[in-house]
């Protein structure tokens, strides 16, 4: 783990360890000594998270590590408070540690939101492992093994991998594209086009079904508006709490503030309902690890403002989910145009698009479904 800047940690320390100068007992220089050595810490490991390159940012090893590196400061945070007993009771500590711990059952919603998310990845996979078996080998398996591929394609393969990508795009599109994905289901199936309402109603039924393997949550409840709600009253410590606390207001914010990170990047991240990414946030950059923090924050923030312009992966910034739409795209172009019987070109064609979407699943089981 890189080493964190010496200056700024100089000044943090110099900040908070000034306005508590009265307090020069043996005790309370080790536990200065502890709160310096947690905001290093944490300024340490937000470094390692902003110094990927962009291409690695947002990708599935990159949201392990990112997981990886809370849990990390939630132990360390939670061994300050266990040996600042005699602390915790008092004021305005109690009230600072209340507010943190409603903080944190708010951040559980988003993490059953963000299960419900990774459930539906898994729907995705799916889908995407008939379209492997439509038109790669037959005996398509989860080893990670690479594909062989038959010798020529027909029409009833690609019948059946088609169903699959209108499938996965009814999923993957937001409300309103995915009546126009339904319409085109019914155009490249040769299905019955008349508007009866039993009709209808099988679409609706259809859909429903798709997010009711997703979302367990109220359809009213909001990722934006809950990651609005952490966020309140998430602010600087004022210098007489700071004494009174012996300096523990100090690492109560620093954990508020990676909380928040945390739950808005997995946001980003992972499909949720009501996504929304526009939260104030704003953390002082005399903090270690404010930089780094605020560095990733904007860099999110651009590759979300990047993809809303190009309606592209709307409902997940992670790497994986914009390569599965990638894929899903070229393999649905491809489909559509392809003539039989099949050309040796377009054959070739097909069989690369496939290889490429194979390393996708293989890349997202290995990252999500690896040890279940």
């Amino acid at each position: 783990m890189p080493a964190a800047d010496s200056a700024p940690l100089t000044n943090i320390g110099r900040s908070f360890l000034s306005q508590v100068h009265a307090m020069e007992s043996p005790n309370y220089v080790s536990a200065s000594h502890e709160l310096e050595l947690f905001q290093r810490q944490v300024a340490d490991r937000f470094h390692d998270l902003s110094s990927v390159p962009c291409e690695e940012l947002l990708s599935l090893p990159w949201v392990r590590k990112l997981l990886d590196v809370f849990l990390c400061c939630q132990e360390e945070f939670r061994v300050i408070l266990f040996n600042n007993k005699a602390q915790l009771t008092k004021s305005p500590l109690d009230r600072l540690i209340a507010d943190f711990y409603e903080r944190s059952v708010k951040a559980l919603d988003v993490c059953n939101a963000v299960r419900d998310g990774i459930e539906q990845i898994r729907q995705w996979q799916k889908l995407l492992e008939i379209v492997l078996c439509a038109l790669g080998d037959s005996n398509v398996n989860n080893n990670g093994s690479e594909s062989c591929f038959r010798r020529s394609l027909g029409e009833g393969q690609f019948r059946r991998a088609k169903k699959a990508l209108i499938d996965l795009s009814i999923m993957i599109l937001d409300e309103k594209d995915s009546g126009q994905a339904l319409a085109y289901r019914n155009r490249s199936f040769g299905r019955n086009n008349h508007s009866s309402g039993h009709s209808k109603d099988h679409h609706h039924r259809s859909l429903g079904h798709f997010r009711s393997l997703s979302w367990s949550v109220s359809r009213s409840w909001s990722a934006a508006r809950q990651l609005q709600a952490i966020g309140n009253n998430l602010t600087v410590p004022r210098g007489h709490e700071v004494v009174a606390s012996n300096g523990l207001a100090i690492p109560v914010y620093t954990m508020g503030c990676v909380l928040l990170f945390v739950m808005w990047a997995l946001v980003a991240a992972i499909p949720c309902q009501d996504r929304g990414l526009h939260v104030h946030f704003y953390v002082p950059r005399q903090f270690p690890w404010a930089a780094p923090m605020l560095s990733l924050h904007e860099r999110i923030m651009e590759e979300w403002k990047k993809r809303e312009r190009e309606r592209k992966s709307c409902c997940g910034l992670m790497r994986e989910i914009y390569q599965v739409e990638k894929c899903r795209r070229l393999l649905s172009e491809l489909a559509e145009s392809v003539e039989f019987p099949l050309r040796e070109e377009k054959e070739v064609e097909v069989k690369q698009r496939v290889e490429e979407l194979r390393k996708v699943c293989d890349g997202m089981r290995e990252g999500f479904w690896k040890g279940k």
